[in-house]
C-alpha cells in the first residue's frame, strides 16, 4: 500500500501565482486541493464561489493538512465598495478560512500578505525588515496587515502553525500589472522615461516565491506557531537595471531615456498612474536574512527568472 500523500488546499488556485504553485506542489509531493470560483475540469477541484465571513469551508478542509491562501480582492474600481469589499475577503474572509482550518485540524497556514504593509518606500532608511512597524498604504496594504494581526492572535491561541509572507512585485509567466506592462512596452520598444530614477527595488520571481512556500511546508517551525517573512530574489537593482534586463531576457534593445524624477511623478499621477509612480520610481529594499536562514535559497537568479517568463508567455 502506498504511503497517503499530506493534502495542501490551495485558495486561489487559479490565479497567476496559484498556476505555477499546484504543479510545484504536486512534484513536491503534496496532493494538491484547488480552491477555484469557477469549475475547469481538472481533479482536486472544489468550487468556491465567494470567500467571505460566511464561507463553508467544511467539505473542502476535509482531510486537508495544510492550507496556502492566495486568493484576495487586490483591486476594485468603485471606491464606496471598496472598503467592504477588502474588509469581507481580505480581512474577515482570510480569518474565517483560517479558523476553520484550525478547527478541522489542518496543521498549517500560509498566508500571502503583501510588503506594503510597509509602506510603499524605504527612501533613505534602512531595507524593511519582519521586526519594523508596519505602516500600511491604501485599502489592499491596510487589510492585509489587519489580516495578519487577525492570525497572529488565532496563532496564539490554537495549535495551527502560521506562515505569513509578505512578497513585493512578483513577476514571471502570466503576471498581469506593471510587470505585463512593462514586458509589452520593451516588446513594441516603445521610449521609456526611467534613465534618470536612481533607485533600489526587490522584485521576486514567481518561482523563488513557489520554493520559498514548499519550504516552508515541509519545514515548519517546530519552536513557533506564527512567523513572518520577507521574500525575494537575492539581487536588488535600480528600474532601469530592471528594464534592461527584461530587454536582454526578450532579446530586444532597451529604450530608456532620462526624464527628472520629479516630473516624471507629476505626470505619472496626472495620468491617473500613481500605482505605477510607487512600484517603479521610488526605492523598496527588503532584508531577506531571516527567509535565507531557514536554508532555502531562491531557485532562479533575476536573469534567470526574466527569461523563463519571457520563454513561457511567448511558447
Amino acid at each position: 500500500m502506498s504511503e497517503r500523500k499530506p493534502v495542501v488546499l490551495v485558495t486561489g488556485a487559479s490565479g497567476f501565482v496559484g498556476r505555477h504553485l499546484v504543479p510545484a506542489l504536486e512534484g513536491g509531493g503534496w496532493s494538491v486541493r484547488r480552491a477555484v470560483r469557477s469549475p475547469e475540469g481538472v481533479d482536486g477541484e472544489v468550487v468556491i464561489e465567494t470567500i467571505g465571513p460566511e464561507t463553508d469551508w467544511q467539505a473542502a478542509l476535509e482531510g486537508v493538512d495544510a492550507v496556502v491562501h492566495l486568493a484576495a480582492r487586490v483591486h476594485h474600481k468603485h471606491e464606496e465598495h471598496a472598503v467592504q469589499l477588502y474588509r469581507n475577503v481580505n480581512i474577515a474572509g482570510t480569518l474565517h478560512l483560517a479558523r476553520s482550518a484550525a478547527t478541522a485540524g489542518v496543521r498549517q497556514f500560509v498566508f500571502i500578505s503583501t510588503v506594503l504593509v510597509h509602506g510603499r518606500s524605504n527612501e533613505g532608511r534602512a531595507p524593511f525588515s519582519e521586526n519594523d512597524i508596519l505602516t500600511p498604504r491604501g485599502l489592499y496594504g491596510m487589510s492585509k496587515a489587519a489580516a495578519e494581526a487577525g492570525l497572529r492572535t488565532l496563532a496564539r491561541d490554537s495549535d495551527i502553525k502560521i506562515s505569513v509572507i509578505r512578497p513585493p512585485l512578483v513577476y514571471g509567466a502570466g503576471a498581469k500589472g506593471n510587470f505585463a506592462l512593462l514586458t509589452r512596452a520593451v516588446s513594441l520598444g516603445l521610449p521609456l522615461p526611467f534613465a534618470a530614477i536612481s533607485n533600489q527595488r526587490a522584485f521576486l520571481a514567481v518561482q523563488n516565491l513557489t520554493s520559498f512556500i514548499l519550504r516552508r511546508l515541509s519545514h515548519p517551525d517546530p519552536a513557533s506557531n506564527f512567523e513572518i517573512f520577507l521574500v525575494a530574489d537575492k539581487e536588488q537593482v535600480s528600474t532601469p537595471e530592471f528594464i534592461r534586463r527584461l530587454a536582454i531576457a526578450s532579446g530586444k534593445s532597451p529604450h530608456l531615456f532620462g526624464m527628472p524624477p520629479g516630473l516624471l511623478s507629476t505626470l505619472l499621477s496626472v495620468m491617473g498612474r500613481q500605482d505605477t509612480h510607487d512600484s517603479l520610481i521610488g526605492s523598496l529594499e527588503l532584508n531577506i536574512s531571516k527567509a535565507l536562514a531557514t536554508g532555502w535559497q531562491p531557485e532562479v537568479s533575476l536573469d534567470e527568472g526574466l527569461r523563463r517568463a519571457l520563454e513561457a508567455q511567448d511558447a
